[in-house]
C-alpha cells in the first residue's frame, strides 16, 4: 500500500468518510433536541438547506433532505401539493387505504390514484395531518453529509415511512 493509501485508509475506513460518519450524532442530537413546530408556525430564519423530521404523538414518522427547507415543507403540507411533492402524506394514505401496490401504468398510477373516489379523500386527509405534525429540522449544507444524515436519522429512529428502495 503506498503512503497516500496509507493516509488515506485508517482501520478500514477512508478518513473523509470517517469524518462524515463522525460528524452524524452531532447533528442528530441537535435534531431531535430541537423543540418542534407545527407547519402553520413556521419561524422566520428557517435554515435553506436542511433535513427535517416530522413526529405525531411522540413518534418520529418521516424524516427528508432538501435544498429548500420552507419550499419542501409547503411541498408536504400544501392541500394543493400533488402526490410528486407531498409524498409523506402520499405514502400515510397508501396505508390508510390498502392502495400499497405501485403501478407503472396509467389505471392505478400514483396521478390516477389521487382521482379515485376512495383514495383521493384520503390523500387529501393525510397532507392535512402531515400539516398538524411535530416538525423539527437541522442545517446541513453538504449533500454527502445530508444523504448520510438522513439514513442514520431514518435508522436511528426507526421511521416508518421512509422508503430506501430503488424503482
Amino acid at each position: 500500500m503506498s503512503g497516500i493509501s496509507r493516509l488515506r485508509v485508517m482501520n478500514g475506513m477512508n478518513t473523509k468518510f470517517r469524518e462524515f460518519v463522525e460528524a452524524l450524532e452531532p447533528k442528530f442530537q441537535q435534531l431531535v433536541d430541537l423543540t418542534p413546530v407545527k407547519y402553520g408556525a413556521l419561524p422566520q430564519d428557517l435554515p435553506k438547506r436542511a433535513i427535517y423530521l416530522f413526529s405525531e404523538n411522540g413518534q418520529h414518522l418521516y424524516v427528508g433532505r432538501t435544498n429548500n427547507l420552507r419550499n419542501r415543507l409547503r411541498g408536504h403540507c400544501s392541500p394543493s401539493s400533488r402526490h410528486f411533492s407531498a409524498v409523506f402524506a402520499f405514502r400515510i394514505a397508501r396505508e390508510d387505504t390498502g392502495f400499497t401496490k405501485a403501478s407503472y401504468k396509467p389505471e392505478g398510477s400514483r396521478a390516477n390514484l389521487c382521482e379515485h373516489p376512495i383514495f383521493g379523500p384520503a390523500f387529501v386527509e393525510a397532507k392535512h395531518r402531515v400539516a398538524g405534525m411535530d416538525i423539527r429540522y437541522v442545517e446541513e449544507a453538504d449533500p454527502v453529509k445530508q444523504a448520510l444524515l438522513e439514513i442514520y436519522v431514518a435508522t436511528s429512529l426507526g421511521t416508518p415511512y421512509n422508503d430506501f428502495e430503488n424503482h
